[in-house]
């Protein structure tokens, strides 16, 4: 990177970048300045020399992007309620393309991960520009999208917790002021301004273009690697390859209302016929 300390390599054409040069428990506000528009020009920074970053150093990282979020029922690193424990022995295999937390009404707007432990091979992960998912679509499309929206749900398993939100379908960047598809595999269950079938057809035609491989990074852990992610134009996925133990610590950044263009019709309701159907 030219004038800077920062040596930066990207790892694909789509998004992401590795970076080394700075270490994370150091930055100045003009260091941090350069992080921050890195993260919104690639969605995604590795930084591989991260190794020793103690989790107070973790936090206060993360700390620079905006106030932490205490998720409200994964493990947590002890003494450390806004540090989750992400291992694989404990059963925790994010193998499903996702956005963090988007059941929530105001999602994390980035997350920073550093993995501690990593499998010899295998345990990658990978993300997915969301920006060039909705560009990929056809205009007809881009403009009917822009009016809906959608639910996210997540319920665990033992009944403990359950929230839902809705959110526009495509959502605008505040920074960038760009558009991105806005749906996930994991958490997205309805479009209510369609019929259930139509919104299960469309749902899983907007999954595998948000999921496309010429859309996604992958990025090969080593002990100690940190990534910080933009989760407003972003989905990712940790592949389950591997058998050995693998285990991340992560924090998430609280967020904003996801904006996009209000919704333009109603939400659907079964057994209303339309005007020109019940003549």
């Amino acid at each position: 990177m030219t004038g800077s300390r920062f040596d930066v390599v990207r790892i694909s054409g789509a998004l992401g970048a590795e970076v080394r040069g700075v270490p994370l428990g150091e930055l100045t506000d003009s260091d941090f300045a350069v992080v921050r528009e890195l993260l919104l020009t690639h969605l995604v920074l590795f930084f591989p020399d991260a190794a020793g970053l103690e989790p107070e150093a973790h936090k206060a990282f993360g700390r620079r992007f905006g106030e932490l979020e205490v998720h409200p029922f994964l493990p947590k690193v002890p003494g450390h309620d806004e540090m989750v424990v992400l291992d694989s022995d404990q059963g925790v295999r994010a193998d499903v393309w996702h956005t963090d937390v988007t059941f929530s009404p105001s999602p994390p707007i980035a997350s920073v991960l550093q993995l501690v432990e990593c499998p010899r091979a295998g345990g990658d992960t990978m993300w997915s520009n969301q920006y060039l998912a909705y560009e990929a679509l056809s205009a007809p499309m881009r403009e009917m999208l822009d009016g809906l929206t959608a639910v996210h749900v997540f319920e665990h398993p033992n009944g403990s917790y359950r929230s839902e939100a809705e959110h526009p379908v495509v959502r605008t960047h505040p920074e960038t002021g760009r558009r991105s598809l806005y749906v996930n595999r994991m958490f997205t269950r309805r479009i209510p301004q369609l019929t259930p079938s139509e919104s299960n057809a469309l749902l899983n035609e907007l999954f595998t273009v948000s999921e496309s491989p010429q859309r996604v990074c992958r990025y090969r852990w080593v002990p100690g690697a940190v990534a910080v992610w933009d989760n407003r134009a972003t989905q990712h996925y940790a592949v389950n390859d591997y058998t050995e133990r693998r285990v991340g610590r992560r924090v998430t950044i609280l967020g904003d209302k996801p904006a996009g263009e209000p919704a333009r019709w109603p939400h659907h309701e079964e057994g209303v016929l339309s005007a020109a159907t019940s003549r």
